[in-house]
């Protein structure tokens, strides 16, 4: 799948999370089930692709990543303190 062998979009990202749970061949039917919702949409609606970047899942949930890395690390026997970077 083309989608699969792009770097910096939203498509690429969610495959790559999706391969790891799934594998291959599910991610690629559900990465090739978003593009059909998303050509449906922007024909319904006529307007252009608008890619959310491959950041997009991260940005989404950053406390919950937040919390569980800083979980798994305390289990790994750390001390973890957090500070925004400046």
């Amino acid at each position: 799948m083309k989608t699969a062998r792009t770097k910096q979009t939203y498509l690429a990202a969610q495959y790559r999370r999706l391969i790891a749970r799934r594998g291959k061949k599910k991610a690629a039917v559900a990465v090739g089930h978003s593009i059909l919702v998303a050509v449906y949409h922007m024909l319904r609606a006529g307007t252009s692709y608008h890619d959310l970047g491959p950041a997009h899942f991260d940005e989404r949930d950053r406390k919950a990543i937040e919390h569980r890395l800083v979980r798994r690390l305390e289990g790994l026997g750390y001390t973890v303190t957090l500070q925004p970077a400046a």
